[in-house]
């Protein structure tokens, strides 16, 4: 049996008869979701967590290792960090995100800026969560350069409570002072 794609649909044919079948794309492809999701359930799903426990002790972290159980609306409480998050206050890390656009008002020289989990350009519109910005600091004599593609900061990270003027609401927790913007 060959299978050939043409345009939307599919061709079923027999190479030794001739015969052949023109059926949809899309009913083949649910057509055959079964075998599909019964082939991929029945590998073994293995987590390889030694590399990303060894990255994690070089410092080298992701925004997932900064989140923490916050209900949306929650009001933050340091006690609600884990111990993981505690273990990176006052180290050297390497963190990869994006540099907030509203947080800079310069293309060079940049001295502090917000360090974002994507770029904003989702869907879904606004409202991260408060563990998905760090405050980013330049260490004295350094700047960084704004560009709308992934950054990684590398620096001192320090878990500091930011808060609105006037409130007990915070608006950041983490703080990194760089040395390295690349």
């Amino acid at each position: 049996m060959c299978i050939q794609r043409s345009g939307p649909s599919v061709i079923l044919g027999r190479s030794s008869t001739r015969q052949a079948t023109v059926i949809p794309a899309a009913m083949l492809m649910i057509a055959l979701l079964p075998r599909v999701v019964a082939a991929q359930a029945s590998r073994v799903q293995v987590e390889d967590r030694s590399s990303r426990a060894s990255a994690f002790a070089k410092g080298i972290i992701t925004f997932d290792d900064l989140k923490f159980d916050l209900e949306k609306g929650g009001k933050f409480d340091r006690k609600l960090l884990t111990d993981k998050i505690e273990s990176l206050h006052k180290k050297t890390v390497e963190l990869k995100g994006y540099i907030l656009p509203t947080s800079v008002f310069r293309q060079t020289g940049i001295e502090e800026f917000v360090l974002v989990r994507d770029n904003m350009e989702c869907c879904f519109g606004p409202g991260a969560a408060l563990y998905d910005c760090v405050i980013v600091r330049m260490a004295k004599g350094k700047t960084a350069t704004f560009t709308t593609r992934p950054v990684t900061v590398k620096g001192k990270f320090e878990i500091k409570e930011f808060l609105y003027p006037d409130s007990d609401e915070h608006y950041a927790i983490y703080q990194i002072t760089a040395t390295e913007v690349k």
